[in-house]
């Protein structure tokens, strides 16, 4: 069950009265010493093992430079780690990680969970890049040597598929990016790996802006194993403060995405995170700091700030004023409440499973609360 903080609430009190162990309260939600809590919080807690529903697929991506112990953890609760990522130039030669990618691999065959090359087309600044995209797709000798590296990093590294994350693709460029991930996902399948695509979050096939216009929702379910739908960053770094994925903007996209992918093709995507925005806000001046889910509620304790939920997104959010600099500020995060709404998303239309941006902070009772929902289907 899940049990909101009321004022006067100590987790001995709400421990005798759920009848559950005080280690286990704090252990499940990870509260430290002393034990404070946030009015409003909301608590994973568990009664009794109950029937989970059906078994799901369950992703979540994760930098080479990750921490073990963190991963360690993680690794039961996912079917594939998706590894960020391998870049490439503009004739297809492979960018590998800066970090090493072996050990995350090695960790995730050893846990029953399969390893997954992200690809990116990140330029020299960092970002996502469409002229490189456009030099592979619409070349076949670029092309061929992509796939070619690939296979060849995927068979001598361990690797058991490939996830395209391929974002603000040219519209123009839109029936080639198609064709591409079509001969991926053939080759790869000659040699039994996987192919996924990660997809913007539209609402209808016409949707206008550069996050949606190179994708064919209906072209790329057809082509792939499945794809993820990044049904998340609605509030984000540099926009207002909002919750990152509104569940009544989430539902949009899962109701457009079903008419056009079969939906034990879609895993739906979740954030593992949550934003801080300093007030007032200003478009183009002010940017949000990216924070832990843990890590917003021990914001609102030392702050002594109560945490409320928004009705409309099913989201968790609170302010508080920072004496120390002057400045309010606004926190949207993701708490179990908000997480079992996602996770009956996935129920109500039959998804295939969940994919989690990302998965470098340990938050306990997200998957506690996943694996008492579903079964992780290992074998995926």
């Amino acid at each position: 069950m899940i049990y909101v903080v009321k004022a006067g609430d100590t987790v001995d009190s709400i421990a005798q009265e759920l009848r559950v162990s005080v280690s286990a309260l704090t252990y499940d939600n990870q509260i430290p010493y002393p034990y404070e809590l946030a009015i409003g919080q909301a608590l994973f807690v568990q009664e009794e093992i109950r029937e989970a529903s059906r078994s799901v697929q369950v992703a979540g991506y994760a930098y080479p430079f990750i921490s073990t112990w963190v991963l360690e953890q993680t690794l039961p609760f996912l079917t594939e780690l998706p590894i960020f990522s391998y870049g490439f130039t503009g004739n297809g030669d492979l960018i590998p990680p800066i970090w090493d990618d072996e050990r995350l691999i090695a960790l995730a065959l050893q846990y029953g969970t399969r390893p997954i090359l992200t690809l990116t087309p990140f330029g020299p600044d960092g970002r996502f890049n469409n002229n490189l995209i456009s030099s592979v797709v619409n070349n076949e000798t670029n092309r061929t040597n992509l796939i070619r590296n690939l296979i060849e990093v995927m068979q001598k590294k361990g690797y058991q598929g490939i996830d395209i994350d391929f974002e603000y693709i040219l519209a123009e460029d839109r029936d080639a990016f198609t064709e591409f991930v079509v001969e991926v996902s053939l080759q790869m399948g000659a040699y039994g790996y996987t192919t996924s695509v990660a997809l913007a979050p539209k609402t209808s096939a016409d949707q206008k802006g550069l996050l949606y216009e190179g994708k064919d929702y209906a072209a790329l379910g057809a082509a792939v194993d499945y794809v993820l739908i990044m049904t998340y960053e609605w509030g984000y770094t540099y926009g207002p403060p909002m919750a990152v994925a509104p569940i009544h903007q989430v539902r949009r996209v899962v109701e457009y995405a079903i008419t056009e992918i079969p939906p034990g093709k879609i895993l739906l995507g979740i954030p593992n995170y949550g934003y801080d925005w300093p007030l007032p806000f200003e478009r183009g001046v002010t940017a949000a700091t990216t924070i832990g889910n843990i890590e917003a509620v021990r914001i609102a304790v030392e702050q002594g700030a109560s945490i409320k939920f928004d009705e409309v997104s099913q989201s968790p959010f609170f302010n508080y004023f920072d004496f120390y600099t002057g400045v309010e500020h606004e926190v949207w995060f993701e708490d179990v409440r908000s997480l079992q709404r996602k996770f009956d998303l996935i129920e109500e239309f039959g998804l295939r499973g969940a994919g989690y941006w990302q998965i470098m902070q340990w938050f306990r009772a997200n998957w506690l609360e996943l694996s008492a929902t579903f079964f992780i289907g290992k074998e995926g």
